[in-house]
């Protein structure tokens, strides 16, 4: 996507205490992930969830992770936590994303060696996203890995924004940005002490460079 004037949007993922869903806001991140993947060392249950959502200022958004989660346990997150985005890392298709009455994001694993979908083939999967989440796990693996993959790899023909994840930390987002332009930038184990356990000044350099990143865009 062509996007000058720009501003990337950031996403602070897997976020397990509310005073780090209150910095998070302070620092002017667009979103805060809550994860509710039942394999991941960061998973919340619904009603943890909604009690962090009050630490969120205004303008936040809150987006819910999930990973071939039940029908019933994705309902129950969207009533309790009242997400703006859901976002799906496993292998749901289109029909199922798109039952809940709410936007979403569709994970693309990038991890492993084998073939990529194009731009198209994906829109054609999921008419109903979005946009497009291209991560560093493989299949059948959640997030939050701490990998990179190679930029180099992201899919041809994207007609939808696409958020960037994957190993980001505030040493190499900046060149992230630079290189893939794109539409949002998603963080976990890079601004981390400990699984679900932000580390500030982390949180702060990140959204630094980020905004160095686009203010020296091209």
């Amino acid at each position: 996507m062509n996007r000058t004037p720009f501003r990337t949007r950031i996403k602070f993922c897997g976020l397990t205490r509310a005073g780090d869903v209150r910095l998070a806001s302070e620092l002017g991140v667009d979103a805060v992930g809550f994860v509710f993947a039942e394999k991941s060392p960061r998973r919340l249950k619904a009603e943890e969830a909604r009690a962090m959502r009050q630490a969120l200022a205004p303008l936040v958004d809150v987006v819910a992770l999930f990973m071939d989660n039940s029908q019933d346990e994705v309902r129950e997150v969207v009533r309790q936590v009242r997400p703006s985005l859901l976002q799906f890392h496993g292998d749901e298709d289109d029909a199922f994303c798109r039952g809940f009455g709410v936007q979403y994001l569709k994970a693309v694993p990038m991890g492993g060696n084998g073939s990529r979908e194009d731009g198209i083939a994906l829109h054609r999967r999921y008419p109903s996203a979005a946009g497009f989440l291209f991560d560093s796990h493989g299949g059948g693996e959640s997030g939050g890995s701490g990998r990179t993959f190679d930029w180099g790899r992201l899919p041809a023909g994207l007609q939808k924004p696409f958020v960037l994840a994957g190993g980001l930390t505030p040493d190499n987002v900046f060149q992230a940005v630079r290189d893939t332009m794109p539409w949002g930038v998603d963080v976990s184990s890079g601004i981390e002490a400990a699984p679900g356990v932000k580390d500030g000044d982390r949180m702060r350099r990140f959204v630094e460079e980020v905004r160095r990143a686009d203010c020296n865009a091209d």
